[in-house]
């Protein structure tokens, strides 16, 4: 059964970092804009995270990494996520440095679900079979996680045309709360205060204590 303490952790630990809030274009209701199924990517990442919350007290956090890896991987542009939560510094960062972040904010992010997603009792998840439309290239696809008794967590997903198809770039917490803009005022603070050294430092202190340390 989960209880309210249950449901804080679980977004908490999906939402690292100060909160803020992401004010989405209201644009009414679409199926797609443009081609393809931007509910797709979703359902394989739900797929992969119930998979792992049914490994459960089985396995570690590496095996549930291996397991949710693949689906992060399909459904997100993490590029473009890591590029909007540097802002606008990301366009002036050397190549060599965006590859050492780009490696170990996937890892972060992927962890992030490994560490959260860690338990089954009867959870199922459920999408809104109408994506809403914020842009001429951007979908809202609502998700939710279900339990077997008390309120469902909602996770939207902001979902952009990209040339391999829909891609995740924003995780959507309760609805509103943007991951992106957690991200954007942790990563700034680190970057005034001690450049992309700081970020990288900050990022694998994470990995290291969502692993409890297996992934230091």
């Amino acid at each position: 059964m989960e209880t309210a303490i249950e449901r804080r952790a679980l977004l908490g630990r999906m939402l690292v970092g100060a909160a803020a809030v992401a004010v989405l274009p209201h644009a009414g209701h679409a199926q797609t804009v443009g081609s393809g199924d931007p509910k797709a990517p979703i359902e394989t990442l739900n797929a992969a995270l119930l998979a792992a919350m049914q490994a459960g007290a089985r396995s570690t956090v590496s095996q549930r990494f291996d397991i949710v890896a693949p689906a992060v991987d399909q459904t997100f542009d993490l590029q473009t996520v890591l590029g909007n939560s540097v802002g606008l510094r990301w366009a002036s960062l050397p190549d060599a440095e965006k590859q050492r972040l780009g490696g170990t904010f996937r890892r972060y992010t992927i962890c992030s679900y490994a560490a959260s997603f860690d338990r089954w009792s009867g959870q199922k998840f459920r999408i809104d079979a109408n994506p809403r439309a914020v842009s001429a290239t951007q979908v809202v696809v609502r998700s939710w996680l279900v339990p077997a008794s008390g309120s469902p967590i909602e996770l939207g997903y902001l979902m952009q045309q990209t040339p391999a198809g829909w891609k995740a770039v924003d995780v959507l917490a309760d609805g509103s709360i943007s991951r992106v803009a957690v991200q954007r005022s942790d990563f700034r603070g680190l970057l005034a205060s001690g450049g992309v050294s700081a970020l990288l430092a900050s990022l694998e202190r994470k990995v290291a204590d969502l692993s409890n340390g297996a992934m230091a």
